[in-house]
């Protein structure tokens, strides 16, 4: 049997919608409802009214334990028990807890113990512009010989901005100048990266520089803004640059590859001779990340594991590889290598009890639930796909929850103090890797007694002489 509703409303000079979808489960309500909120909204600030949208009297929420189930750390929300309203319990900074999610949602998960009722609220935090664009350093030296042609193309350091959405970097501008144009590339997870074109030939004789500001602007209204000086040293020598020998290079590794292992080979050409015409590679524009994990060989262009890769933290690097010739002005030319993570089984599943009810009746109907528990695993596809069961011949069984990777224990049968009271509940996680990793946890359920057996006689019948 199932319900749902949806509501919306007007509160103050704000719309706050809610969605309210309720399933009757076991016999108890579990709900789910979404709010959102602004970062640093101030601490005590109310979100809504729990009780009041789920239709719960105000006056159980105590005595039945109301609560927001938390991990160790202090939780960003909490609930008064005396009229159900939600409010925010400490400062909430939306860069802090979605680093790189353009929608950020806080899933919190309350409880209604005796009997076990189950309610989710997923809370999202909207993002303000409160960062400005900044460039990691503040101005950049680029040396270029006066023979290099028009079109030429210098990649500079993208503008970082914590802010998501369009209060992060949306564009460049450049001071205006009668030798250089700006253009912009979407690099994905690396955002908009500005790239300085040569328009027309440079002449060291009648100019030996040249100074360029560079200024990112996020989307914010008003926008914020971050700037970077740029110095053009015009220089006579080596006239040809080197040439990468392929348009693309990308390589597949896997996450357990030793410290050492090849990643791939970069090779470029140079069509001058001697000194102008040696290459050697190093990282171009790379974060620190890249210089942990990779190394480069100068001479070889072999791109090596340096450190400990895990699929978890990253699954994917755009590493920026740097070609350069050896002569007195050397030429630079960069590509872009594409590095994709691929997953291995390294993470068994966890399962962490979020609610027990210890004891139960021995007159509990079958489906009556005794625990609920949120079972995770890190890895992805397949080696992440998990299989929990309950061990043994016992008579209970477990059951997914509406909410993703919540599982419920309930009986699955008639309950007997008098045969057995108490049970050692073994659930196991199990996930489809190969080889495949087990977790289990064992939960301890009594049976209490009800009166449901009349006295009897041992004997049915007794002589006297």
């Amino acid at each position: 049997m199932e319900h749902s509703r949806q509501y919306s409303w007007r509160k103050g000079s704000k719309w706050m919608g809610l969605v309210l979808s309720l399933s009757l489960i076991f016999g108890k309500a579990s709900g789910q409802i979404r709010y959102s909120i602004s970062e640093e909204i101030k601490e005590g600030t109310s979100v809504g009214n729990i009780a009041k949208d789920l239709g719960i009297d105000p006056v159980i929420l105590k005595s039945r334990g109301f609560r927001i189930v938390s991990g160790s750390t202090e939780p960003l929300f909490q609930v008064n028990q005396n009229d159900g309203i939600l409010y925010v319990n400490r400062n909430i900074d939306r860069e802090e807890i979605c680093q790189r999610t353009n929608v950020c949602l806080i899933n919190l998960k309350t409880v209604l113990e005796n009997p076990l009722e189950i309610h989710y609220v997923a809370v999202e935090v909207l993002d303000v512009n409160d960062h400005s664009p900044s460039f990691p350093e503040d101005n950049k030296k680029i040396e270029i010989s006066e023979s290099t042609l028009p079109g030429t193309r210098f990649q500079l350091h993208a503008a970082l901005d914590p802010d998501g959405g369009m209060n992060s970097v949306q564009q460049y501008k450049l001071s205006p100048n009668n030798h250089f144009r700006l253009e912009v590339k979407d690099s994905g997870k690396e955002g908009k990266v500005p790239i300085l074109q040569l328009q027309s030939p440079l002449d060291r004789e009648a100019s030996s520089s040249h100074k360029l500001l560079l200024t990112a602007l996020d989307g914010g209204k008003p926008p914020k803004s971050g700037s970077m000086d740029i110095f053009i040293d015009v220089l006579d020598v080596n006239d040809n640059a080197p040439v990468f020998t392929k348009d693309v290079y990308s390589a597949d590794i896997n996450e357990d590859a030793p410290i050492g292992t090849i990643v791939i080979r970069v090779n470029a050409t140079d069509m001058d001779d001697g000194l102008n015409g040696d290459v050697s590679y190093s990282f171009g524009n790379v974060n620190i990340k890249v210089h942990e994990l990779f190394d480069v060989d100068p001479i070889t262009g072999e791109i090596t594991v340096k450190g400990q890769l895990d699929y978890e933290v990253d699954d994917s690097y755009e590493i920026n590889i740097q070609a350069s010739d050896s002569g007195a002005v050397p030429f630079r030319t960069e590509k872009s290598v594409s590095v994709n993570i691929k997953d291995k089984n390294d993470n068994a599943p966890v399962i962490e009890v979020t609610s027990l009810s210890s004891t139960i009746s021995e007159d509990s109907r079958p489906a009556t639930a005794v625990a609920l528990l949120s079972i995770t695993d890190l890895d992805s596809g397949v080696n992440g796909k998990v299989l929990c069961f309950v061990k043994g011949d016992v008579p209970f069984t477990i059951t997914p929850s509406i909410q993703e990777n919540m599982y419920t224990v309930v009986t699955k049968s008639q309950l007997d103090r008098e045969n057995k009271s108490i049970y050692d509940v073994t659930v196991i996680a199990k996930d489809a890797g190969e080889p495949a990793l087990t977790t289990k946890t064992t939960l301890r359920v009594i049976i209490s007694d009800v009166n449901d057996n009349s006295p009897e006689f041992l004997m049915r019948q007794y002589n006297f002489y």
